[in-house]
């Protein structure tokens, strides 16, 4: 039988059963194959996602990937059958931010797939078609469930600009600072640092292509070129200001908690660092993501440690938030 995970409110959830819907003009009828659980889940499930940032009932699941089964009107057949992933935010369109290609930024306001609107978290997933990204008929369609997250990561390389020879570090051992590994390694940087807390993580920033591994409370360089942080830890950000040389570019993704150590205005003007931050990922992150694991540059698969069926969802709940070392990224599988 169809199932779908949908949480009533902060703390309740149920297994319920799921009829597709049939795709309207403009839409695609996805069969899911695999989704991911991230810290954000957990946030819609513990109820302390900011207000404006989920809506309930809600059938969560941002992170997915499937398989294209039905198209609506104005929608090309050819698409039916292919292996896809999908963009969250559900964008105007015509405001100039979204002409510009900064869906994120959507000025008609917040609306995202599994936030605000049905997730992938069930049998099958009806979006808008324009938000689709196709893969490559022999992709593994496991792995593309992380594709999301690495997305994300994707905006913050495009623009921290690394150029071929820069010495570049990354912030944050987790999925996310995984991934920065990896796209930072394809620009053929002269070093790639890797600043963490977790050790048991060096083995793996190193086969992702990190020449060095050090913690924060190691002794730490400050002349280097780009970082990418990725932790959301309260002193991440600082860290990361820390490791460049002067006129250095940053680039911000973790969401701390609040009280987290600010970044010094002084130090920023003075040094002439360039600072970007990240929320999200528009078309054109999604599109180089794509391409860069088409292409077998991006590795997605050593980062899943669990893989549970849908009834399985509080206790990927749980993992996630766990703190276990040995947990990675968790899947679940409609």
């Amino acid at each position: 039988m169809s199932t779908a995970v949908v949480v009533e409110a902060p703390g309740e959830h149920r297994l319920t059963p799921h009829t597709p819907r049939e795709p309207g003009a403009g839409e695609a009828l996805v069969r899911v194959h695999a989704v991911g659980i991230c810290g954000s889940d957990r946030e819609v499930y513990q109820g302390n996602r900011p207000e404006g940032y989920v809506r309930y009932p809600l059938t969560p699941g941002h992170e997915w990937s499937g398989t294209v089964e039905a198209v609506g009107a104005g929608v090309p057949e050819a698409l039916v059958g292919r292996k896809v992933v999908g963009e969250g935010f559900r964008n105007c369109q015509v405001c100039d931010r979204c002409h510009a290609g900064e869906t994120t930024l959507c000025t008609a306001g917040y609306e995202e797939t599994g936030f605000t609107q049905p997730g992938a978290m069930a049998t099958t997933l009806t979006l808008p078609a324009r938000l689709l990204h196709a893969l490559p008929d022999d992709a593994d369609l496991t792995a593309a469930a992380l594709l999301e997250p690495a997305a994300c990561i994707a905006a913050a390389a495009i623009k921290a600009n690394a150029l071929p020879g820069e010495r570049v570090a990354v912030v944050g051992t987790g999925t996310l600072g995984m991934f920065a590994v990896q796209f930072l390694k394809a620009g053929s940087p002269a070093e790639l640092l890797v600043v963490g807390t977790r050790t048991d993580r060096e083995a793996l920033s190193r086969q992702f292509g990190a020449s060095d591994f050090r913690t924060k409370d190691q002794p730490l360089p400050d002349d280097f070129d780009v970082v990418i942080e990725t932790a959301g830890s309260a002193s991440a950000a600082r860290t990361a200001a820390s490791l460049l040389r002067r006129g250095g570019r940053l680039v911000l993704t973790g969401i701390p908690a609040p009280g987290a150590e600010g970044l010094d205005p002084t130090d920023l003007v003075v040094r002439q660092l360039e600072v970007h931050t990240v929320f999200g990922a528009p078309p054109d992150a999604w599109a180089h993501t794509v391409r860069v694991f088409g292409a077998g540059l991006l590795d997605p698969l050593p980062l899943v440690t669990h893989e549970l069926p849908l009834d399985g969802f509080p206790e990927a709940i749980e993992l996630v938030g766990s703190g276990d070392p040995k947990v990675g990224k968790v899947l679940l599988r409609p």
